[in-house]
Formats: C-alpha cells, sequence, structure tokens
C-alpha cells in the first residue's frame, strides 16, 4: 500500500543563469534526518469517488500534480520532500485512509507541512486521522480549524456508505466522539450541487459557508473577513481544496465538473490569508482526474496550488 519514492517523475528544464533553480532541482526524497520543510504525501485512491458514483481516475492525481510541479520556478528558502505515495487498492479505502494518517502523524510530529496530493475528497477524512493522531497526545481540546475550498459539503450520511461525499460528517464524529469543538467552513459551496438535506446539515453543524455565487470581485472583501473571523477563532488549521470548487473551464479534469464555479483569481486571496495566518498545518489538494483534463489544464492549477501555499516557506 505504501510505494517507494520514485523521483523519476521530477524532471524540467534546467537554466543556465544563477539563481533559476526549479522544483525538479531542488525536492529530495524524504528521510528520517530531514529537516523541517514542505513534504509532498500522495494519496493515490479514487475508491471513495467509486462509491459516490463518481467518474473514476483521480488514483492517477498524484503522478500527474508531481509532473506539473516540478518544471515551476523556486522561490522557497526552507526545503522541500517527496514523501512517496499511500495507494488504496481496490476498494480498500478505509485501510487505505488509515495508512495515509500513519504516514502523516510523524510528519507532522517532524515539523514538516505536508501537502497531500490527491486522489479523492476522501483524502480528507484520511488527512484528518493523521493530523488528530498527531494532536491526540499533545492537546485535550485542540481548535482546529477546517477550511475546504469545495463545491459540495461533503457531509453526507456516513451510515449509509463512506465515500468521497461524506468525510467531513465523518470529521464532525470523530471530533464528538473525542470532546473537540467542530470547526469547519466551506466556501464555494454549489447550490444547485447540494441537497437541502446537506444545506440542514450544514447548519445544523454551525458550519461557515458561502455559495459560489457569493464569492465575487465587489464580495470577496466580505468573504475574506468572514474568513479571517474563522480563523482568529482557530489554533490551527486544516486546508482542503477539492478541484471542483473552479470554473469547469479552469479545471475540467475532475471528478464532478462545476457548471459555474469559483475563478482561481478569486481563491487566491483566501488561500494566501490561511496561509499567512501561521496557523496552517496540513493540506490537502483532492479530485484531479487526469483521464479527463484537457492539455495538462487541472493539473497546472493543481500545481500552482501547491506552488502558493509554499511560497513563504
Amino acid at each position: 500500500m505504501a510505494n517507494e519514492i520514485d523521483m523519476r517523475l521530477w524532471q524540467g528544464r534546467r537554466d543556465p543563469e544563477p539563481d533559476s533553480d526549479r522544483w525538479h532541482q531542488r525536492i529530495a526524497p524524504l528521510s528520517e534526518k530531514a529537516p523541517p520543510g514542505c513534504a509532498l504525501l500522495g494519496f493515490a485512491s479514487d475508491a471513495g469517488v467509486a462509491r459516490n458514483q463518481g467518474r473514476v481516475g483521480a488514483a492517477a492525481g498524484p503522478a500527474a500534480i508531481r509532473r506539473a510541479l516540478a518544471p515551476l520556478a523556486w522561490h522557497r528558502e526552507a526545503p522541500a520532500f517527496d514523501a512517496g505515495d499511500v495507494t488504496c487498492e481496490a476498494d480498500a479505502l478505509e485501510a487505505a485512509q488509515q495508512a495515509l494518517a500513519e504516514r502523516l502523524a510523524p510528519l507532522l510530529d517532524a515539523g514538516h507541512l505536508p501537502i497531500v496530493l490527491g486522489g479523492g475528497h476522501e483524502i480528507a477524512y484520511a488527512s484528518w486521522c493523521g493530523l488528530a493522531r498527531h494532536l491526540a497526545p499533545r492537546e485535550t481540546r485542540p481548535r482546529v480549524g477546517i477550511i475546504n475550498l469545495d463545491a459540495h459539503f461533503d457531509l453526507r450520511d456516513p451510515r449509509h456508505v463512506r465515500s468521497s461525499g461524506t468525510p467531513f460528517a465523518q470529521i464532525a464524529e470523530d471530533c464528538h466522539a473525542r470532546g473537540w469543538p467542530f470547526r469547519y467552513a466551506c466556501l464555494g459551496v454549489s447550490r444547485a450541487a447540494n441537497t437541502r438535506a446537506l444545506f440542514r446539515r450544514a447548519n445544523e453543524l454551525g458550519v461557515l459557508f458561502r455559495e459560489d455565487r457569493d464569492i465575487t470581485h465587489t464580495e470577496l472583501d466580505g468573504v475574506q473577513r468572514d474568513l479571517e473571523r474563522f480563523i482568529a477563532r482557530c489554533d490551527r488549521l486544516y486546508l482542503t481544496i477539492d478541484l471542483d470548487v473552479l470554473p469547469a473551464s479552469e479545471a475540467p479534469g475532475v471528478s464532478a465538473p462545476a457548471a459555474r464555479g469559483v475563478p482561481m483569481a478569486l481563491l487566491e486571496p483566501l488561500i494566501e490569508a490561511v496561509r499567512d495566518s501561521g496557523k496552517l498545518c496540513l493540506a490537502d489538494i483532492a479530485e484531479l482526474n487526469p483521464d479527463h483534463d484537457i492539455d495538462g489544464r487541472t493539473a497546472r492549477v493543481a500545481a500552482r496550488l501547491v506552488h502558493l501555499l509554499t511560497l513563504n516557506g
């Protein structure tokens, strides 16, 4: 289930000028003695998408993101590492989620900023389990803010089937069992893609949400203020980005393309607010489906998001 680290994906051009490195020249395979840095960990799974009756193919997402990230310009001071992949075999989703959690917790313990590359949005429950494993021995009631950029709440009832549509309901259940607060913000929600039951559940759980139609150039300042107030009430942040939050024209290669979506130009300031808060401890990027991408467009968007998240490192 855990794959060896394959650095052959990290290829690209080399410029002769000084200080012209690119990601493929600077990223290194993760080792036990690596200093704290950004650690990329793949989650090659689309079992949750299949269970959710979506179009499969997201298991190939981590490799596609690495290929797209490799030639991007390097602007970091701290190091970056490839931590390999966790692969979901057939429908063994729960085992794969547990394996990812077991890989994530030591990265967090070592002071790395893990960025998990998906894979379907079932990645979110696995990421949460890794973060909870890291926090549980250290804090009795951690105030973790979960910020999801997504067209979907993903709050479906997990008692029926656990899938890419249930991770935040599963996290809410886990928080309740631990006696931890559940603090969840979902930005970019499509009313057309979420049932009344899901909106009701979001309200019952006290979710901060903004619909895709509310995130516009004229309303962006207000959305940012809401996000900043949410961040202020948290000690740590977990950011999860479902690429289907973007318009289909910008991200065609996803499991559920958006008819409207929120453009990248409006998402970037929100992501920067999370990044620059000093509280971000974990991020993941979900739902890249290379089988349905057009000219690698969605993979490039995902790579730019990794680049954006790591610029201040």
